[in-house]
């Protein structure tokens, strides 16, 4: 019989939360052989990531997750032999109820965002009792060996290696999108929260000598992109040049061609955890807009990430993509630090590979995970 898992998710105001649990539950059920129960409360959101998915269903199987629908009313049912608690949501009452009465004892996760701040390796896999004699366990994600290591499907790098591989693939899928790149054109995505600091960045890609074609899948960027150009009807499909620089609006696509389509590009700006963790993969220079917290509390998360993924940098080139970083998040001009890291982006890209090797190296969050439950047992 396989082992079952429940994973519950709470949608909070964007599409990282959904976004990493249903990358999990698929790994878990096509890697694992594990039977995944995925509790959603916000299908719609669900939706936008898998698009043959049924917003309206109690309970649907998608590419063998069985997702359900995390009603407000509960209803009864047995827990699963591994609950994961995702980024802090609470668990329905009844079901924590029914946790404390299951024999054998299930293994509780609260799965947690990723850091790379080092107080999490000492936190990785500490427990906290519960009142109900029931006890959690801590799983952090991370960077380094003392933690869970980062979400990486098996074939994934060969699927990346394969489309990079083969030109006419890689432009038939971009033609899919509606993109016509001209040759000698660097490719930028850009998936961000609102940013004061696109104008800025926006003019020194159009003042640049060599032409960029900026891809923006639909999203939250796009209130500013807008009033860049000074069309508030911009939107998806349109496309439109100013001076070295074409901007294309692409429609909002599923994880997986979103993955293609970071594969394809030259350099990515990324936001949030998922497709922050999706860029690394791409093994391209890259950009994070990290989600805001209050008092700045995320800059300290950005520092963190900044002084492992510098390491093996030149000096000259550490810097300007420190630079660059924080003057995308801490509302600083972009322009003078993009052309720094114009001028190091060769050895950015070979950054890029390295670093993404390092990571491929060590296990995966998945697999860390159910390694962690058979050790428990």
């Amino acid at each position: 019989m396989k082992t079952t898992w429940d994973i519950f998710c709470t949608v909070v105001d964007n599409y990282g939360d959904i976004g990493v649990t249903w990358r999990l539950a698929r790994q878990l059920v096509a890697e694992h052989d594990l039977a995944v129960r995925l509790w959603v409360d916000d299908l719609q959101a669900f939706v936008r990531l898998c698009p043959e998915a049924d917003g309206g269903a109690a309970q649907q199987w998608q590419q063998g997750v069985e997702v359900r629908h995390w009603p407000a009313d509960w209803q009864a049912l047995a827990p699963a032999d591994v609950v994961i608690g995702a980024f802090g949501c609470r668990l329905p009452p009844a079901y924590v109820e029914a946790l404390a009465t299951r024999q054998p004892r299930a293994l509780w996760l609260n799965l947690e965002y990723l850091s790379a701040e080092d107080w999490v390796e000492g936190c990785h896999g500490l427990t906290s009792p519960q009142g109900n004699g029931l006890r959690t366990v801590f799983f952090f994600p991370g960077f380094t060996e003392g933690t869970g290591g980062l979400l990486r499907e098996g074939p994934l790098l060969a699927r990346r290696d394969a489309l990079l591989g083969d030109s006419a693939t890689r432009q038939a899928f971009l033609a899919g999108l509606g993109v016509h790149a001209q040759p000698g054109t660097r490719l930028i995505s850009l998936f961000a929260y609102e940013n004061g600091q696109l104008g800025s960045w926006l003019d020194a890609m159009a003042q640049d000598d060599v032409p960029s074609h900026l891809l923006v899948p639909e999203g939250r960027i796009l209130a500013d992109l807008r009033a860049w150009l000074g069309e508030p009807g911009f939107g998806v499909g349109d496309v439109r040049q100013q001076g070295a620089l074409t901007l294309q609006v692409l429609p909002f696509v599923s994880q997986d061609d979103y993955d293609r389509l970071l594969w394809c590009c030259d350099f990515n700006a990324v936001r949030g955890e998922d497709s922050f963790v999706r860029a690394q993969w791409a093994g391209k220079p890259l950009l994070w807009h990290i989600y805001v917290q209050d008092e700045n509390a995320h800059w300290e998360k950005l520092e963190a990430f900044l002084a492992h993924y510098r390491q093996g940098l030149s000096e000259a080139a550490g810097d300007v993509l420190v630079e660059l970083w924080r003057a995308w998040n801490m509302d600083r001009d972009m322009g003078a630090a993009w052309c720094g890291v114009l001028r190091h982006l060769p050895e950015l890209q070979r950054h890029a590979d390295q670093w993404c090797a390092v990571q491929a190296a060590r296990p995966d969050l998945a697999t860390t995970l159910v390694q962690f439950y058979r050790n428990s047992l």
